[in-house]
């Protein structure tokens, strides 16, 4: 039984997938007569089983090695490409992570579009997503998993157009597939180019390659920069971080599935090719500059925003800044360990903010005021979603960022682990604020009338919540939180002092509101830089847009006035021409026979002007 479970361990992509199939049946010519639930009862139980096969896989695999196993896929000529799947602990974890998840989004979404006609396709495209995922989590080859990060970036496209009949939707869909689409090609270029140096893309052949591998520097840090290009535009980095702002205009329930495990997908590849990555440290230094610049950037955006969404989608990003510090420092377990505990937490938040949104129907905080009376379950999930989120003992953030700074003061990265301190502070802070904001206060117009939404809503957030409050216990029932003989008291109590400073400031101004302006505390030009993000939008359009328009106004000058124009001059030159000549139809033989001997000795003279002797 154990063996059976972990070799058929390649169906797991294959349950939901087989789910988004059987999603077909029920399109808009049949829901008349059904209506478009069963649809996404189909893919509830099927993303059931993909759950259940995942974690008793998970279970007989744990403290076993990863079993590989080689899929024929083309066959021509003698050349042979096989799919490699990579089956341990780590894998199945992953999709034990992402099929629960994915379940809880379900089951949130029967009561978030419980009045949507789109039901079909909006759980056919969950189940797309899913199955793209559990397929790279399981997948070994560098090469289809960059096939499956396409899969992923036209599944995002798909999902956050869920509502294509509003403008910003299709806006925020068409920018996220773009922007992903520019860290896809340069990632490409990087897959291409390494195969030729390694001889592989296997993940674990390529670390095995990178143990003893001589290659040129500069050419290893154009590879290993263009590796790390692809999983920057899934993770929400700088430069190419504003998608994931932009797609929060899509359904709500997607966005548990999105902020969490989807961004991570980059974080997941980014990690698997850590060995490669490290072999030039001009790569490693990149990789930690771009993730301590979102890092600090989006979460100090996030502590100035009033959209409950961006809010959320800011703390992301930087989150995932974290992850590509850990991965630079050649910190690879407690990158895990981020994703995974920023998942739990943040899939909670959102939760959360869907609650309230779906009831209170304003996502602006500055509306929003006094629901702690009436909203206990909510509050008490956001909360506990905040110090599963930021290092707050023995909630899963601590373990994580604690893992991360004692790594890095190890290495004596003092610069690092103090970015890292100053970044675990304002999430603290923007995530207290968040909370004051909502609960604390007293009721505005919006809030005057606001219950705990649909008990299918509130269901899976409680689960969240307990899962957030239990990660501590699993994580010591698997052996993978340290003992307190090992434990780094100094950057326990650093990483505590920072959390706890953060969530102190934010609750004397916004929930016993010892300030009664707390804008007035900040500089204006200041909370405008942060606001609008840096002005980044802005720089964007006065340098990548511009330049994009212009040279399109050109090509398109080029192509009315040269090419076209060029076509159309030989066009009226032979209707002239044409024209002309039929009137010089005399029928005469003689006349043709002139006509023709003078077009010849015409045409020999300039064939043959430059031998002619003057």
């Amino acid at each position: 039984m154990q063996q059976i479970l972990i070799q058929s361990s390649w169906l797991i992509p294959l349950y939901p997938l087989l789910g988004a199939v059987l999603t077909i049946p029920w399109s808009p010519a049949f829901i008349r007569r059904t209506g478009p639930r069963p649809a996404g009862y189909i893919n509830l139980v099927m993303t059931l089983v993909a759950f259940l096969h995942s974690l008793m896989a998970c279970i007989q695999a744990w403290g076993e090695p990863a079993q590989m196993y080689y899929l024929p896929w083309l066959q021509v000529t003698g050349f042979e490409f096989t799919l490699p799947l990579e089956i341990s602990a780590v894998t199945l974890g992953g999709a034990i992570l992402v099929t629960g998840l994915n379940l809880l989004a379900q089951i949130y979404a029967v009561g978030y579009l419980e009045m949507d006609w789109g039901w079909a396709r909006f759980y056919a495209m969950l189940a797309f997503f899913e199955a793209g995922m559990c397929a790279l989590l399981l997948c070994n080859s560098l090469f289809f998993s960059y096939m499956l990060l396409e899969i992923l970036t036209l599944g995002t496209y798909l999902l956050v157009g869920f509502w294509y009949n509003q403008s910003l939707v299709v806006t925020g869909a068409r920018d996220a597939f773009l922007t992903k689409r520019v860290g896809d090609l340069v990632l490409l270029m990087g897959v291409l180019a390494l195969y030729p140096l390694a001889g592989t893309w296997d993940f674990d052949q390529l670390a095995i390659w990178a143990q003893t591998a001589e290659v040129d520097p500069t050419l290893m840090t154009l590879v290993a920069v263009a590796l790390v290009a692809g999983p920057m535009s899934k993770c929400a980095q700088f430069p190419l971080h504003l998608w994931l702002d932009e797609v929060m205009e899509g359904a709500l329930p997607s966005t548990i599935l999105r902020n969490t495990v989807v961004v991570a997908t980059g974080a997941w590849v980014l990690i698997k090719l850590e060995p490669v990555i490290f072999l030039s440290p001009t790569a490693c230094e990149i990789t930690i500059a771009i993730g301590a610049i979102t890092a600090v950037g989006g979460a100090l955006i996030s502590a100035a925003q009033i959209d409950i969404k961006r809010i959320l989608s800011y703390l992301t990003s930087a989150v995932m800044g974290l992850v590509f510090i850990a991965v630079g420092a050649h910190q690879s377990e407690a990158a895990l360990l981020l994703v995974l505990t920023h998942a739990l937490a943040n899939a909670l938040l959102t939760m959360s903010a869907g609650s309230i949104i779906i009831n209170c129907i304003t996502q602006d905080v500055t509306q929003l005021g006094g629901l702690w009376s009436r909203r206990p379950v909510t509050g008490l999930s956001m909360l506990v979603g905040i110090v599963g989120f930021v290092a707050i003992p023995p909630f899963g953030g601590f373990w994580a960022l604690l893992k991360l700074l004692d790594g890095l003061w190890v290495d004596h990265q003092g610069l690092l682990v103090a970015i890292v301190l100053l970044v675990n502070w304002v999430m603290a802070f923007s995530l207290m604020r968040l909370f004051g904001l909502i609960f604390a206060g007293s009721s505005q117009q919006m809030t005057i009338r606001a219950p705990e939404p649909i008990w299918l809503m509130v269901m899976p957030m409680t689960i969240g919540l307990g899962l957030t409050l239990h990660l501590p216990l699993i994580l010591q029932g698997l052996g993978l939180l340290p003992t307190w003989m090992a434990l780094n008291k100094d950057m326990a109590l650093l990483t505590i002092w920072s959390s706890l400073l953060g969530l102190a400031i934010a609750t004397l101004i916004y929930i016993t509101r010892l300030v009664d302006n707390p804008t007035a505390l900040v500089e204006r030009r200041i909370q405008q830089l942060l606001a609008y993000d840096f002005y980044t939008p802005r720089l964007y359009r006065a340098t990548v847009v511009w330049f994009v328009d212009s040279l399109s106004r050109l090509t398109d000058w080029l192509d009315r006035y040269v090419v076209d124009g060029f076509v159309n001059l030989v066009g009226l030159a032979s209707v002239f021409g044409g024209e002309t000549l039929k009137y010089g139809n005399t029928g005469q033989f003689q006349f043709y026979a002139l006509t023709i001997s003078l077009g010849v000795i015409v045409i020999t003279l300039l064939m043959s002007w430059q031998y002619l002797p003057w």
